[in-house]
C-alpha cells in the first residue's frame, strides 16, 4: 500500500522525501541510543523495574519508522533515480 503512495510523487518529490527521511532516521537513531542510556542508567542505579524498562517501549514506536525507507528507496530505484 505504502509503494503506491510514492508512485504518486514526482521525482523531485521523491528525492525530497528521501532526503527528509534521512534526516528523520537520524533524529530517531539519536534517540533510540538516549533512551537505551536511560534504561542501562537507570537498571545500574536502581535494578530492573517497570521505569527501567519504560523508556524502551518508546523504542519500539521509534524502530516501526523504518519501513518507509525501504519502500522509497525500492522506489527511487525502480525509477533510476539517485
Amino acid at each position: 500500500m505504502k509503494e503506491e503512495k510514492f508512485a504518486k510523487f514526482s521525482d523531485q518529490e521523491l528525492l525530497d522525501k528521501r532526503k527528509n527521511l534521512k534526516t528523520q532516521l537520524i533524529i530517531n537513531a539519536v534517540l533510540i541510543g538516549f533512551l537505551i542510556g536511560i534504561s542501562i542508567y537507570g537498571a545500574i542505579k536502581n535494578g530492573f523495574t517497570f521505569f527501567t524498562l519504560f523508556p524502551l517501549i518508546f523504542v519500539f514506536f521509534l524502530m516501526k519508522n523504518k519501513t518507509d525507507s525501504k519502500e522509497l528507496e525500492s522506489e527511487i530505484k525502480s525509477r533510476n533515480l539517485k
